[in-house]
């Protein structure tokens, strides 16, 4: 859709003349080029690709074309060290939720040029996975600073209150009352949501939680490490600094292994691995993704299984043409924008994560337009232990950003489209 409405621009309206689309890297190199050439009224359309080395970028970048993809990581170059000037009349941020982060320097070079900038367009599935603070960077980006504010302090002071504290020190804020309905009022004029089963006949979506159980023995460890801080495993001491560290240790032992002070992991249990087991013969030959978030996962479902990590565009490419059986993918690398509902139906989470955005993204893979089977996203959770808080943080997070989703939703009728 963003592209057809780029070449609208471009072509018919003439309201554009030169079109940047910032991405996550594959996503850039890979999704991108191949919806442009996919589309057959997109053929008018050339497009070069600043990914690369730093010559390649520069490259590119002084080539002529309608549309510049550059991966999200090399903006700041591109803004102050490229030495190339910013004649850009279009921008397309795929991922808006990535410059959430007032203070990271994506932020700060896109802000630095967006003056320059008359069409500014953000996509994103995750627009406030973390709550509503997320907002203010991404439309301070979009509209600069017109309906949220010019100054983060000035949103924060407006809509929040301080929640948790130490003294002077404000380590979280808490909407309120009214805010979530202000804020939504204030930015629904320049926000769509759309979502696919509202407009297109989507497959069905299953989820499912496989839980498994620990042994008596094996409970025994997880309980002391959570109470006590310490537990000694194999000889090995394993403890946990700070509740932080408490939550990602119990996480990888929910999992089966547990990393010691050199890095190496130390195994606590197979029952994970029992239940992925489980699940692939259940499929039947069918095409499995599995999605892990610890080294120590890849490591020991690689050492169990005949599987392959979704890693480069060959990857990608043999998995949609249904060459791989069993796949991997780790959310951060592959949470967002990739296509790889061709290539099965099938999810596992073996182990999980707290972000939302990842979590929504990474189903997203598979739960998107072009998908033609039921989708079904299996959950394996150990049973009594901090898989269960996780899973349920997830929900309930999600209807924070439903709500935010529906207010803003297009009230369209299918013929206008």
């Amino acid at each position: 859709m963003s592209l057809t409405a780029i070449k609208n621009l471009l072509f018919d309206s003439f309201e554009v003349s030169k079109v940047l689309i910032i991405a996550p890297l594959r996503v850039a190199k890979v999704t991108w080029p191949s919806e442009i050439e996919k589309w057959e009224h997109l053929d008018i359309i050339n497009y070069s690709l600043a990914i690369g080395s730093k010559e390649e970028r520069l490259k590119a970048l002084k080539t002529k074309a309608d549309i510049y993809l550059i991966n999200r990581e090399n903006i700041d170059w591109l803004i102050n060290k490229s030495g190339l000037v910013f004649d850009y009349d279009m921008v397309v941020i795929d991922e808006l939720s990535s410059f959430k982060s007032h203070r990271s320097k994506r932020f700060k070079s896109l802000m630095k040029v967006r003056p320059k900038v008359k069409r500014m367009v953000g996509l994103t599935g995750t627009p406030s996975s973390n709550g509503l603070m997320d907002l203010w960077a991404e439309f301070r980006i979009l509209d600069m600073g017109e309906r949220l504010g010019r100054f983060i302090g000035q949103y924060r002071e407006t809509y929040f209150k301080p929640d948790k504290r130490n003294g002077a020190i404000v380590y979280s804020y808490k909407p309120l009352a009214f805010a979530e309905d202000a804020i939504y009022e204030k930015i629904s004029d320049i926000t769509v949501s759309m979502k696919s089963e509202d407009y297109l006949d989507m497959p069905v979506l299953i989820t499912n939680e496989l839980i498994v159980h620990l042994s008596e023995k094996e409970r025994e460890v997880y309980e002391t490490l959570r109470k006590e801080l310490v537990v000694s495993i194999k000889d090995k001491e394993i403890d946990a600094i700070n509740a932080a560290a408490l939550s990602n240790k119990l996480l990888q032992m929910a999992s089966g292994a547990v990393y010691d002070e050199d890095k190496n992991f130390i195994q606590v249990h197979d029952r994970k691995l029992d239940a992925l087991e489980d699940l692939i013969e259940g499929a039947n030959g069918k095409p499995v993704l599995v999605a892990y978030w610890f080294k120590h996962d890849l490591e020991r479902i690689k050492n169990r299984f005949d599987v392959r990590e979704l890693k480069t565009s060959k990857d990608i490419k043999d998995w949609n043409e249904g060459n791989i059986s069993v796949g991997l993918i780790h959310p951060q690398s592959a949470g967002h924008g990739l296509n790889l509902q061709a290539g099965g139906s099938t999810l596992i989470w073996f182990s999980l994560t707290w972000s939302l955005e990842l979590y929504q993204q990474t189903n997203a893979r598979i739960y998107r337009q072009g998908q033609n089977e039921t989708v079904v996203i299996h959950h394996i959770i150990a049973k009594g232990t901090i898989d269960e808080n996780v899973i349920k943080a997830l929900n309930k997070k999600n209807v924070g950003q439903e709500e935010l989703l529906e207010a803003v939703k297009a009230r369209l009728e299918k013929g206008d489209l």
